[in-house]
């Protein structure tokens, strides 16, 4: 058993954890990171956000997806094999794995694989797989980063082939020719649109009449109608009773007692922090009622040297956040100029087409009870958006009528996650809606989609007045 005294112990190396220890490195701390994986890099690279996206990209590349807006719905779909796919996914991951190590080294991080337990508050044990005790860590801060994972009810019979959550999907040897998806949340609409893509017939259930409740209800029905242009079919209302295998089929019972069957099922109903192995009980710390770790605004648990970020503590769980939770808890435990989390960042979701967004919807400024406008542009009014195929989707700009700042865009359609960013710094700043009509885009681009969208919602003040 190796014993070791550092500055900083993380738990976890996914994109919380890297910054973390990249942090707390750079302010000279002795730092250990202790990852379960063979490899670093977390869910996020194996099995959640970048595989997920290469997957995405692979399949509107390979598929040549986009060629059906210049000849028609009636064009052919490229058949796509799940070695083609996976062979991307592989070299994409091996790649940032690369990079992950790079950077521990760069800065005298030590990597050291197995899984962590609290001892008590200060100390922590790492054993391998057979249990066997092989670190012995003394830390003066700790931060957990160790995530989350798909929510495994005992009543669903999960397997390798038929019944998959998220993680499981990504090792299956053939493309399904139907599916069905319980949940209509980022995991299970991103997914169900991929293999719509591929030519699958995807059904997906869920207990909202919609799915992706939490987007402006108008891209809502946006990203509803581009997804039963390719074949996606929706049943919400709806709650799964009972869940089988048959053979090699899955089976549905619902409340109402009708059934779904399909070749491979999707369940994406929720995840759970990744705290199984860790004896929290033993640094003091124990879960909230929702099963995440609590935390005050500055990261820190009951235990003030005990520090937790990502996925692990709940909502946003998005790798963009999860990477500044990180940075921050490392800033504030070893007493750097720090500041509280913004409460405003842009969100991504890569279904197919993709969406993104940034301030107020539409929804809760009504609750708010404010005066607002809207401008919007669609994408088939931009040129780039012809050129690339993808007519599909729309700039929605959300405003205050009197003082005309900017409140909330929402984007849909391809390129949204990156045009959004313009949108972000205008609000950020306090800009208001002329803020893109006197600027220069270039043309042709996604980006002009702000401009037009401004003048139609200018317009609409300058009409009332």
């Amino acid at each position: 058993m190796q014993e070791h005294k550092v500055d900083c112990c993380v738990i976890g190396s996914g994109p919380a954890g890297q910054k973390a220890a990249i942090q707390a490195a750079k302010l000279g701390k002795r730092v250990i990171v202790i990852e379960s994986d063979p490899s670093p890099g977390g869910a996020c690279l194996f099995s959640g956000t970048i595989p997920s996206k290469t997957l995405r990209e692979a399949i509107l590349d390979l598929t040549g997806f986009y060629d059906r807006s210049f000849y028609g719905k009636d064009c052919k779909i490229r058949e796509v094999s799940i070695f083609d796919l996976n062979h991307r996914l592989q070299k994409v991951t091996e790649e940032l794995r690369n990079i992950v190590i790079r950077q521990f080294k760069k800065n005298d991080i030590l990597l050291v694989n197995g899984r962590a337990r609290f001892e008590n508050q200060n100390m922590l044990l790492v054993v391998d797989k057979d249990f066997r005790i092989r670190h012995q860590v003394v830390a003066e801060k700790v931060i957990i980063a160790t995530g989350s994972q798909p929510r495994n009810p005992l009543d669903v019979p999960f397997d390798e082939e038929v019944i998959l959550d998220s993680t499981r999907l990504l090792a299956i040897g053939k493309v399904p020719k139907t599916m069905l998806v319980l949940g209509g949340g980022i995991i299970g609409s991103e997914y169900a649109s991929f293999f719509a893509a591929l030519g699958t017939e995807v059904t997906v259930i869920d207990k909202k009449d919609h799915m992706l409740p939490l987007l402006d209800p108008e891209i809502g029905m946006q990203l509803q109608t581009a997804l039963t242009d390719i074949g996606l079919k929706f049943r919400g209302r709806i709650k799964p009773k009972k869940i089988e295998r048959h053979q090699n089929r899955a089976f549905v019972t619902f409340e109402d007692e009708s059934t779904l069957e399909a070749d491979v099922l999707l369940y994406a109903l929720g995840r759970e922090a990744n705290v199984g192995d860790l004896h929290i009980q033993n640094g003091g710390l124990a879960l909230n009622a929702k099963g995440y770790i609590p935390v005050n605004a500055l990261f820190q648990t009951m235990v003030p040297h005990i520090y937790a970020v990502g996925d692990v503590i709940g909502g946003p769980c998005l790798a963009s956040t999860s990477m500044e939770q990180g940075r921050l808890a490392a800033r504030h435990a070893f007493g750097a100029e720090t500041h509280h989390f913004p409460s405003f960042f842009p969100i991504g979701i890569y279904t197919i087409p993709e969406i993104s967004s940034c301030g107020y919807t539409e929804t809760e400024l009504k609750e708010m009870g404010f005066h607002y406008e809207v401008g919007r542009a669609y994408y088939y009014e931009i040129a780039r958006s012809g050129i690339a195929g993808s007519s599909i989707g729309m700039f929605k700009i959300l405003f205050h009528a009197e003082t005309l700042e900017l409140l909330g865009v929402h984007i849909i359609g391809r390129g949204a996650t990156e045009t959004i960013h313009i949108g972000q710094v205008a609000i950020s700043h306090h800009a208001h809606i002329d803020f893109f009509i006197d600027q220069v885009f270039n043309y042709p681009t996604y980006a002009e989609g702000y401009r037009i969208a401004a003048l139609n919602g200018i317009n609409k003040i300058k009409r009332r007045r």
